[in-house]
């Protein structure tokens, strides 16, 4: 349980620090992933009221990978990510409704890009996120990478698949 509550804590500095407190550093561009909900769903969780980064990541999460990185996630992360891997992190408000939890407004759309040639100084990923309205948010990819070496082990990706 530690170790789950570790990741999730380095996931979500790293997501803080993607939407706090980017800027500055020039990055190549990346579209928003348009259609990622039809990717493979990988895991979801929520961070609940009472939770130490509930305050900025507090929500539904929903992890996508397109099919280039399927494989690697399926096989249990043993052999790096290829290029053309691309993960979206979803953040949504939760919304209690009656005896349900159902999704609320999105927050925002984390990305990860695997594409060694394009992004040597980050492991060879490239980090973006997307405002509720498609816009790109300013991120400092060098300070989602370093939360990311966490998960240096399994090439930068904390998340595991959740058949």
């Amino acid at each position: 349980m530690r170790k789950i509550l570790g990741i999730l804590g380095a996931l979500a500095l790293g997501l803080l620090v993607l939407a706090q407190y980017g800027g500055g550093a020039t990055q190549p561009t990346f579209p928003y992933p348009e259609g990622h909900r039809l990717w493979t769903h990988v895991k979801s969780m929520e961070l609940r009221p009472g939770h130490p980064l509930y305050e900025s990541f507090g929500g539904l999460h929903h992890i996508y990978v397109n099919q280039a990185g399927l494989k690697t996630y399926l096989e249990g992360k043993r052999t790096p990510f290829p290029k053309g891997t691309v993960i979206v992190f979803d953040l949504l408000e939760a919304k209690a409704e009656g005896n349900a939890l159902l999704e609320g407004p999105r927050k925002l759309i984390g990305v990860m890009v695997k594409d060694p040639d394009r992004y040597r100084d980050t492991g060879g990923w490239g980090y973006y996120a997307f405002g509720p309205d498609k816009r790109p948010l300013s991120i400092d990819p060098q300070s989602c990478h370093a939360c990311h070496q966490g998960a240096a082990h399994t090439d930068y990706v904390f998340s595991a698949f959740r058949p």
